[in-house]
């Protein structure tokens, strides 16, 4: 059979309809699966790849930096407007403005049952997943310290650091072992590729340079894969089934409705769209669509005596694990602090003596917050958000107290009041296919494999049981680099 090619924008689908994977969207999640099935694939093999955005230049992203973060409108039905929810439908989705950060997640947080007695233990292991963490921070070109880190590692990472400023140094002093450089997918060097150093410009969401890692610079090889099908405006609808079998896809293009056999199907659009495309192929679980949840997250700015802040590279260089770990989760959530390396307006002239320290806070996954199928034909995924729980509230009424203990030893003349960020989005949108061992209660199982349908797998954050304070996207590529190679490491 003759290969595929990389179709244009606006190509209808190949002759033949018949693929060994379709695969949905061409984000994080996508792109990682994707590379472990092309890695082991025969030359022979076809996917299918819809990608219901469009390709866009650097320059396009340039010039509409905002254009990349959607919201409600022609995508969504929002129930509860009070809270927004972000994510970006182009090619390469997140990755064209994500600010690259990319902490893991700590040991703890696939175990929150075990160790604190809230939410749920992960069907698998910091240890197991770890790994693939090392490969997804190789392919991402992760910049990061190998010593002075909250993580435990069993390779180096494979771009040096980026360098503190005087606030971040302080910071470290005052909090020995609690404080680190962040680690992010923005080189701290010329990479032999032509990727440039980081700028510190401290405006990520669209790089001036091209620097930060996106799908579109560094990934769009997995794309022109003589084996690969790209379709752009073709939004994957519904799956098909026979028996306990996924057979194919409909899907949409052009406002056609258009349908592909498959011998295997990955979703791997968002934790938005993933649970609307199985409810509207009718499969019906109790948890499917529901536990929807993101991040929670207060700013902080602090005025200083004495230090100049502003020296360090990156828009944000510091990450603080102080009020992350302890027997204090039992009863609220934990917090990862970001250190905001971007000077901002004083009316005194003096800018460089501020800090912004932003607090994160996980969220436990609550039952009624959900996506669900609108009640028209072809409606958009419906949402409803019940709030966020008891157990983030507690924690977000205390960020004043927490900057205070925070920046105890620091020269710091004023404490501003906390800004929490509760209309606007983090962009790390989690649950509603969570995995876990038992079917009853569980959408997937620990390799993002459907329960029942063993040849469909649902990739991303959909999958993710409880929250983190930590940024996911590490973690969404790592666990799609697991899924596949569980999957397709014997040959695909």
């Amino acid at each position: 059979m003759a290969s595929a090619e990389r179709k244009s924008p606006r190509a209808g689908p190949p002759k033949d309809d018949h693929f060994d994977l379709v695969i949905a969207g061409t984000g994080f999640a996508s792109t990682f699966f994707l590379t472990q099935f092309l890695k082991h694939a025969p030359p022979k093999r076809r996917v299918l790849v819809l990608e219901r955005g469009v390709p866009r230049d650097h320059a396009w992203s340039l010039a509409n930096p905002r254009e990349f973060e959607l919201g409600e409108g022609r995508y969504l039905d929002n129930r509860t407007p009070e809270k927004r929810w972000w994510f970006t439908v182009a090619f390469g989705g997140g990755s064209n403005c994500w600010f690259a950060c990319t902490p893991r997640l700590l040991p703890e947080d696939f175990r929150m049952q075990s160790t604190y007695g809230v939410g749920l233990d992960w069907p698998l292991s910091y240890a197991e997943l770890e790994p693939f963490y090392c490969d997804a921070e190789d392919l991402l070109g992760v910049a990061g310290a190998n010593e002075g880190t909250p993580f435990t590692r069993s390779r180096p990472y494979p771009l040096p650091p980026h360098r503190m400023s005087r606030t971040d140094e302080a910071l470290a002093r005052a909090w020995p072992g609690k404080y680190f450089i962040q680690p992010t997918a923005r080189p701290s060097i010329t990479l032999p590729s032509g990727r440039p150093g980081c700028c510190n410009n401290g405006v990520c969401n669209a790089c001036p340079i091209d620097s930060k890692f996106t799908i579109r610079r560094e990934m769009s090889s997995v794309y022109a894969d003589s084996r690969v099908s790209t379709l752009y405006g073709a939004e994957l609808t519904r799956v098909e089934f026979r028996g306990n079998v996924a057979t194919g896809v409909e899907y949409l293009q052009d406002g056609k409705s258009l349908r592909a056999n498959a011998d295997f199907i990955a979703l791997g659009t968002n934790a938005l769209f993933n649970p609307h495309i199985l409810l509207r192929s009718e499969l019906g679980h109790p948890a499917l669509g529901r536990y929807l949840n993101e991040q929670r997250s207060a700013s902080v700015d602090f005025e200083l005596d004495g230090i100049n802040n502003f020296q360090g590279s990156t828009v944000i260089t510091g990450h603080g694990y102080m009020f992350y770990s302890g027997e204090h989760r039992r009863e609220h959530s934990a917090a990862m602090l970001e250190h905001v390396n971007r000077p901002m307006l004083r009316l005194d002239g003096k800018w460089r003596q501020r800090m912004r320290i932003k607090f994160i806070f996980e969220d436990l996954p609550q039952e009624q917050s959900l996506v669900s199928v609108g009640d028209a034909p072809g409606a958009k995924p419906k949402l409803q958000f019940s709030g966020f729980s008891s157990y983030c509230q507690r924690a977000t009424d205390n960020v004043a107290k927490l900057a205070e203990r925070l920046v105890k030893d620091l020269p710091v003349t004023k404490i501003g009041k906390p800004r929490l960020k509760d209309k606007t989005s983090e962009a790390h949108i989690l649950g509603t296919v969570r995995m876990g061992n038992d079917p009853k209660s569980s959408v997937v199982d620990r390799h993002l494999i459907h329960h029942r349908y063993r040849n469909l797998t649902v990739l991303g954050s959909s999958s993710f049981p409880t929250s983190s304070p930590a940024n996911p996207t590490l973690t969404i590529c790592a666990l799609s680099l697991w899924s596949g190679k569980h999957l397709f490491g014997k040959g695909a």
